[in-house]
């Protein structure tokens, strides 16, 4: 076989499994890419747009089913939300305060921060009852984290399991400022309880162990919001009340996405990638600064500032990667590119310690078990540790069958993870990409040379 062969399968049941048969030699990653929408950004632009006065018009907008779920579920509460594109999706918000009560159930699917972020709103509208749920794997992911900040604001919220899981039950409410100390660096976290006082009257504060991403507090000040940050202390202030406008919004390309392929060019012999229009956030490139310490050929190029959020072009060029150890403050800026990290690791010489990353446990899957136990199927050397894992890199990896979980990150990781593998390895419910990443393995097909 002298060229990679990439095969998509669809079941019976309309899952997909995801076969990659690589050559045994010659393979190489080659192109440049544009990733999608940055996921985080996206979500935030529709659900402001939507609390907003006048219209909010979005470009490069994710079109994943995470932000479909956003989409939907602000329509029901009365926001007009045209279909969602890539080249424009037009937003006619309701302003601050007026949503209206919704008369089904508010579905957030498979996207946890469609539903933490919203609690905060639905919360904080006096006189109206709302009612959230998700699928499978959201209705098992801890809400309290929001939730009991949330209820020291004035909330009621009803759920099960002493209100930690969803469905939940909100009953509106008049909530109280006050002044909350995270015991987690969670930009979810710290966005649901701006948001609620946003709605407040008084000053609301967050403070985290660790500084989260940023994006909510620098669109909030775009659309109008009234805020305050204390870097030395990692806090962010909100004054309630102020009234939002609609904005202009272009959606830099997802580094979350970038990552798959910043990795792919890293440990394939050969490869240059240019990955085009990618945020660059500083409150997100834990990713570059990991990949740099592993020893990656990494650059960024015609760096530039849109809309108010950094963007560059990055090159990755293969590179023989070495250990390291990935713990402490840099956790939260590269949590959800852990996965992709720990495959990165397989490569590497030396043995990579991941440490402070328990939240991969309550993500879509517990991304800690499941990347130990898929990799190790392939003949890696993982070791689960309580919050993070122990990778010994430089053991050739064997083409098996394994399974996504249907959790999009780890689908995607595995595929990475099968370049370089010898043999073909299957990936059970690959279609859990979608969630982030639609055309991922038209991309991945486009590259390979």
């Amino acid at each position: 076989m002298s060229a990679i062969v990439i095969t998509l399968e669809t079941q019976a049941n309309s899952s997909e499994h995801l076969i990659i048969h690589p050559p045994l030699t010659g393979l190489s990653l080659q192109g440049i890419i544009r990733v999608p929408g940055d996921k985080s950004i996206s979500h935030r632009a529709l659900m402001l747009g939507a609390i907003a006065e006048g219209e909010t018009q979005i470009q490069g907008l994710l079109l994943g089913e995470d932000p479909r779920s956003t989409a939907a579920c602000f329509r029901a509460l009365g926001a007009e939300i045209s279909e969602l594109n890539t080249e424009l999706v037009t937003v006619k918000g309701i302003g601050l305060g007026n949503f209206q009560e919704p008369i089904d159930v508010l579905d957030a699917g498979n996207s946890g921060t469609t539903m933490r972020l919203m609690l905060g709103l639905l919360a904080s509208h006096p006189g109206r009852f709302f009612t959230v749920t998700g699928d499978s794997s959201l209705r098992s992911r801890p809400m309290s984290r929001v939730v009991k900040p949330l209820q020291q604001m004035g909330a009621q919220i009803w759920g099960r399991k002493g209100n930690t899981l969803a469905p939940l039950a909100i009953q509106g409410q008049a909530l109280q400022p006050i002044h909350y100390h995270s015991p987690i660096a969670s930009a979810q976290v710290k966005s649901c309880i701006l948001l609620a006082g946003l709605n407040t009257e008084g000053e609301t504060t967050v403070t985290e162990p660790a500084l989260s991403r940023d994006h909510s507090e620098r669109m909030l000040r775009a659309y109008g919001a009234r805020l305050s940050i204390n870097s030395d202390t990692n806090s962010v202030t909100i004054t309630g009340g102020a009234k939002l406008y609609g904005q202009k919004v272009i959606v830099p390309g997802d580094i979350s996405s970038a990552a798959f392929w910043l990795v792919a060019g890293a440990i394939v012999p050969g490869s240059n990638l240019v990955v085009e229009n990618v945020g660059v956030n500083p409150t997100r490139t834990g990713i570059l600064e990991a990949l740099e310490l592993m020893g990656a050929d990494i650059q960024l190029e015609n760096q530039r500032e849109v809309a108010g959020e950094p963007v560059a072009d990055i090159r990755v060029r293969s590179s023989g990667l070495k250990s390291c150890t990935i713990a402490g403050d840099i956790i939260p800026r590269l949590i959800d590119e852990i996965p992709i990290l720990a495959v990165a690791a397989v490569f590497a010489q030396g043995t990579t310690i991941i440490r402070d990353a328990e939240e991969l446990r309550v993500k879509e899957s517990d991304r800690i078990t499941v990347m130990a136990q898929q990799l190790n199927k392939m003949g890696a050397k993982v070791t689960e540790l309580p919050d993070g894992m122990e990778i010994t890199g430089g053991t050739p990896l064997i083409g098996t069958q394994v399974d996504s979980h249907t959790d999009h990150r780890i689908a995607m990781s595995l595929s990475i993870a099968a370049l370089n593998a010898t043999g073909a390895t299957t990936i059970y419910r690959a279609e859990a990409a979608a969630i982030s990443y639609p055309n991922f393995t038209s991309t991945l097909r486009e590259i390979c040379q």
